[in-house]
C-alpha cells in the first residue's frame, strides 16, 4: 500500500497568505494616508489652532526623525523582535493616538501623533518589506507584490487627501473628526493581521549576537556605491516632500484658492503618483531605469518652469468656486507626481539587485533612514523659504536638488555598471 504523500507546503496556507497580504496592504495604505496628511494638517493647524507657520513647518520632523532613528535600530534587530509583533504594536499605538485626537484637540497632541506615526511606520515598512519574501514565490512574485504595495500606498495617500479635504470644509477644529475614521481602519488592519498566520523561521539568525546585528549597516556605509545611492534617495525625497507637504499652502497663498479647494486639489499629486507607480514597471523594463528617471527629471523641471510664471497671474476665487475655475498652475504642479513616481522604486530596485540578499535588510534600513532625513529637510527648507520669501521662490529653488539628483543618478549608473 502506497504511503500517503504530504501536501505541498504552500497549499494549506493559501488562505493565510492572502490574509497576511491583505493585512500588509491595508496597514501600508493607512500609514500612507496619515504620513502624507502633514501638508493638509500644516494648513489647518495654522488656521484653526493659531499655530505659527514656522512651528507648523516642524511637523515633518516630528514624523521623519522618529522614522530615521527607529529604522536604524529596528532594521537589523527585526528578526529578534518579530515581524508580526512589530506591525501589531505600530497599529495599536497609531490607532490609539488617532482615537484621542478629537478629545485632545491641541498642537502638542498633533506633534505626539506624528511622533508615534513616525516610529510606527519604521516598524511597518521594515516589517512589510521583510514579510514580502515570506509570502511570495520567486523574484517575479516578489517584484509584483512590491510594485502593487507601493502603488496602493499612494492610493492610501489619495484617500487621506480626500478625507482631510472633506474635513477641511467643517468649522473650527471639527476637521479632527477625520481621525476616528483612521483609528477604525487601524483596528481592522490589527484584527486581520492578528488572525493571519506567518512563519518567520526563514528570517531568524540564531548564530549572530546582538552587537553584530546592530552593526550590520556599518560595512554598507563604507561602499562608495551605497553612499551615492543614499544621496540619490535623500535628494529624491527632499524634492517630493518639499512639493507635496507645501502644495496646499501654495494653493492657498500663491494661487489664492479657498481652503477646502487648496487641500482638495493637492490630491492630484498622490493620484498621479499612484498611477505612475502602478504603470511604470513595464516602461522601465523596456527602456531601462536610467533613461526613464532622467526623462522624468527633465519633465519635472519643465513643469515647474511653466507652472510658476502662470501662478503669478492667479486671481482670488470665491468660496463657492468649483475646481474647473482653478488656474492651470493648480494642476501642473501636482502633476509632477506622475514623473516623480517611477524614480524611487527604480533606484531602490537597482541598488538592491546589486547587493547579496543577506544585506537587503540592512540596506532597507538605510533607505528608510536617509529617506526620512530627506523628507524632513525638504519640508523644513521649503517651509522656511515660504516664510522668508514666498511660495513661488520656495518651489522654484527645488530645481537645485533636482539638478543635483540628475548628477547623482549619472554617477550611480556608472558605479552600478562596475559593481
Amino acid at each position: 500500500m502506497t504511503p500517503p504523500t504530504q501536501a505541498p507546503p504552500a497549499m494549506p496556507t493559501t488562505t493565510g497568505t492572502l490574509r497576511i497580504k491583505l493585512a500588509i496592504i491595508l496597514t501600508y495604505m493607512l500609514f500612507g494616508a496619515l504620513l502624507n496628511s502633514v501638508g493638509a494638517v500644516n494648513l489647518l493647524v495654522v488656521q484653526t489652532l493659531g499655530v505659527p507657520r514656522t512651528e507648523a513647518a516642524l511637523l515633518d520632523a516630528w514624523k521623519d526623525l522618529p522614522i530615521a532613528v527607529t529604522s536604524f535600530l529596528v532594521a537589523s534587530l527585526l528578526p529578534r523582535l518579530g515581524l508580526k509583533k512589530s506591525m501589531l504594536l505600530a497599529l495599536a499605538a497609531v490607532g490609539a493616538a488617532c482615537l484621542a485626537m478629537p478629545v485632545l484637540a491641541a498642537f502638542w497632541a498633533i506633534k505626539l501623533l506624528f511622533f508615534t506615526l513616525g516610529a510606527g511606520f519604521a516598524l511597518v515598512k521594515v516589517s512589510a518589506y521583510s514579510m514580502i519574501g515570506l509570502v511570495t514565490d520567486g523574484r517575479a512574485g516578489h517584484a509584483r507584490f512590491t510594485n502593487l504595495l507601493e502603488g496602493l500606498f499612494m492610493v492610501g495617500v489619495l484617500g487621506g487627501f480626500l478625507l482631510f479635504s472633506r474635513a477641511a470644509q467643517t468649522e473650527g477644529t471639527h476637521w479632527l473628526g477625520a481621525y476616528p475614521v483612521l483609528a477604525g481602519t487601524a483596528a481592522a488592519a490589527f484584527l486581520l493581521l492578528l488572525a493571519s498566520p506567518l512563519d518567520e523561521a526563514p528570517i531568524q539568525s540564531p548564530g549572530t549576537t546582538l552587537r553584530q546585528d546592530l552593526l550590520a549597516m556599518a560595512p554598507l556605509l563604507r561602499m562608495g556605491l551605497v553612499v551615492v545611492f543614499l544621496l540619490s534617495a535623500f535628494l529624491y525625497v527632499l524634492i517630493e516632500q518639499g512639493i507635496s507637504t507645501w502644495l496646499p499652502s501654495f494653493n492657498k497663498e500663491v494661487l489664492h484658492l479657498p481652503t477646502a479647494m487648496s487641500v482638495g486639489l493637492a490630491v492630484i499629486m498622490p493620484a498621479s503618483t499612484a498611477l505612475g507607480r502602478l504603470t511604470s514597471a513595464a516602461v522601465i523594463g523596456r527602456l531601462g531605469w536610467y533613461a526613464v528617471v532622467m526623462a522624468c527629471l527633465v519633465g519635472i523641471t519643465a513643469l515647474i518652469l511653466v507652472a510658476l510664471p502662470l501662478a503669478g497671474h492667479a486671481q482670488p476665487l470665491g468660496e463657492d468656486a468649483g475646481w474647473l475655475h482653478a488656474p492651470a498652475a493648480a494642476y501642473l504642479l501636482p502633476a509632477t507626481g506622475l514623473l516623480l513616481a517611477p524614480i524611487y522604486p527604480a533606484i531602490n530596485s537597482a541598488m538592491l539587485s546589486a547587493l547579496p540578499q543577506r544585506q537587503h535588510a540592512a540596506m532597507t534600513g538605510l533607505i528608510v533612514v536617509f529617506s526620512a532625513l530627506g523628507g524632513t529637510l525638504g519640508s523644513f527648507i521649503t517651509g522656511r523659504l515660504f516664510v522668508a520669501f514666498d511660495g513661488t521662490t520656495a518651489f522654484g529653488l527645488l530645481l537645485v536638488p533636482t539638478a543635483a539628483l540628475a548628477f547623482a543618478l549619472t554617477r550611480l549608473r556608472r558605479d552600478l555598471s562596475h559593481a
